[in-house]
């Protein structure tokens, strides 16, 4: 019967002498993981906690949140992994919801789990360097069913109180093993990322697939781009995992420095859409492959990816992974021809079980074949790889006519001047809606917001022109690095030609 640390276990027993996870200091064995894991389980059962028990997980992405989160798995309960950075309100929200019988939170951070943990009425742990416990280990890993919720990940709350996702462990199984073959993961392999492990990507494309394989893991937190390249080059790492944002702020420190990157055979991306100039420009500076894919928390972030033998396409996610399918199909639900923009539909054995306690809204996105709604906008190409247009949410009506903010972001992040750019509709008394570019400019640049309307008509019909531009000195991000275009401030945002 299954168990999340069954990877873990099993070369564990092969090789236990091998590096499990990489840090500045010194390394994880994998027996040494599974050891402490076993002993994290322990200290769990004798606080009480038993099989389908929700334990809250708030820790960053360190050696430490590996061996709570797999000691949770070996006993058979659930993690509820959340953000590091969430106030006391919210973690309060996610230990009623989810029915939490315990908080644990890294020592390092602020006093809002604890705060919630009172408020709330339940046991707080702190976790601190080297998980250390006294508890005699459990005998093995609990036998589970693959139906079993083994996480629950809330979603971002866009519209409403977030949901949680149940990821069963079938789901997250499943998860490491299709993203450790589409890598072509070995145990020679040592994978890098500046990811956190509490978001779905973290924790299944990332580090369930570099334990699936057998190789190493290596951990950055906070995400800096010199602490990047420093673990990159360290750790002689060949395969790394970000967003678009940490590549694009690696292209801006790693300048023109004489640096062998040799050893990275591929940078893989998500998260977010990965602008062609940028993975242009990576893939020149670091001399590897950069393949995007695309996925969601309710399908354990998988759904398509480029081929590592074909290499990345621009502008493209690829085919559908092994052992799911992916489909686009128009309004009314009828699958939309190659080349015809509908919402993006997946089904396998990565998506989600059902939200947590919310049957209406499972209902909303899990029809009864299986297939999960994603509420993103994609088309097919002639090869039959999808390339994601945009969100449903974030689609731009201007005058009756659909903008995609993907495609103007793509030619902003084309000018030189030009550092990170969002793409937003405002309202319009007389359009509807406007487009609207927040741009973030190189330092010392006097580019112009006639500029950039100039640079944009260049290859946007003019109804995809911004016509209101703002110029800020960040842009807001989440715990990935993914660029929050609801986190945007669009006071006073004013047309600025016409």
């Amino acid at each position: 019967m299954p168990n999340l640390l069954d990877p873990i276990a099993r070369h564990a027993a092969v090789s236990p002498t091998g590096i499990a996870l990489r840090t500045a200091t010194a390394p994880w064995t994998y027996a040494g993981l599974r050891d402490a894991s076993l002993r994290y389980a322990g200290a769990l059962r004798d606080a009480g906690v038993g099989a389908g028990d929700r334990i809250l997980l708030a820790a960053p992405s360190v050696p430490e949140f590996v061996v709570a989160y797999m000691g949770i798995q070996a006993l058979g309960a659930v993690a509820v992994t959340v953000n590091t950075m969430c106030t006391t309100e919210e973690i309060a929200y996610y230990l009623t919801d989810s029915g939490a019988r315990l908080a644990i939170g890294w020592h390092g951070l602020g006093p809002a789990v604890a705060e919630a943990a009172a408020e709330v009425g339940v046991p707080v742990w702190h976790l601190e360097s080297g998980a250390p416990t006294d508890a005699a280990p459990i005998h093995g890993a609990v036998a589970r069913t693959s139906d079993d919720t083994a996480a629950i990940l809330y979603t971002s709350g866009t519209t409403g109180r977030p949901k949680g996702a149940q990821l069963t462990v079938g789901n997250l199984l499943s998860a490491g093993e299709i993203a450790a073959t589409i890598c072509r993961s070995t145990r020679a392999d040592r994978t890098g990322t500046g990811l956190p492990l509490f978001h779905v990507f973290g924790q299944a494309s990332v580090m369930m697939a570099s334990f699936t394989g057998g190789g190493s893991l290596s951990l950055l937190s906070p995400f800096t781009p010199d602490g990047m390249l420093d673990m990159l080059r360290r750790d002689n790492l060949t395969i790394l995992v970000g967003v678009p944002t940490m590549w694009n702020a690696m292209l801006h420190v790693a300048g023109d420095a004489e640096t062998d990157f040799s050893h990275l055979r591929v940078a893989v991306s998500g998260g977010a859409s990965l602008p062609g100039e940028i993975a242009r420009v990576f893939e020149s500076r670091f001399d590897c492959s950069i393949l995007e894919g695309y996925g969601l928390t309710e399908t354990t972030a998988l759904g398509a990816f480029n081929d590592v033998d074909r290499g990345g396409k621009i502008g493209s996610v690829g085919a559908a992974v092994p052992r799911l399918e992916v489909g686009v199909r128009d309004s009314i639900g009828h699958p939309c021809p190659d080349g015809v923009v509908g919402e993006v539909f997946i089904r396998g054995d990565t998506v989600m079980k059902g939200y947590w306690n919310r049957p209406d809204a499972t209902a909303a996105v899990l029809d009864p074949g299986g297939w999960f709604r994603t509420g993103d906008l994609g088309e097919f190409d002639a090869d039959h790889d999808l390339r994601i247009v945009d969100r449903l949410k974030d689609l731009i009506i201007r005058g009756g006519y659909n903008v995609y903010p993907g495609e103007v972001e793509e030619v902003l992040y084309q000018h030189p001047d030009i550092v990170e750019a969002a793409v937003i509709g405002v309202p319009d008394d007389h359009y509807g809606e406007e487009v609207a570019a927040v741009v973030v400019r190189q330092p010392d640049s006097d580019l112009t917001e006639e500029q950039v309307t100039s640079w944009c008509r260049n290859s946007l019909s003019a109804y995809k022109i911004p016509r209101i531009v703002r110029f800020v000195d960040q842009l807001p991000k989440g715990s990935t690095g993914k660029i929050l275009k609801r986190d945007i401030d669009c006071t006073g945002l004013q047309k600025t030609s016409t």
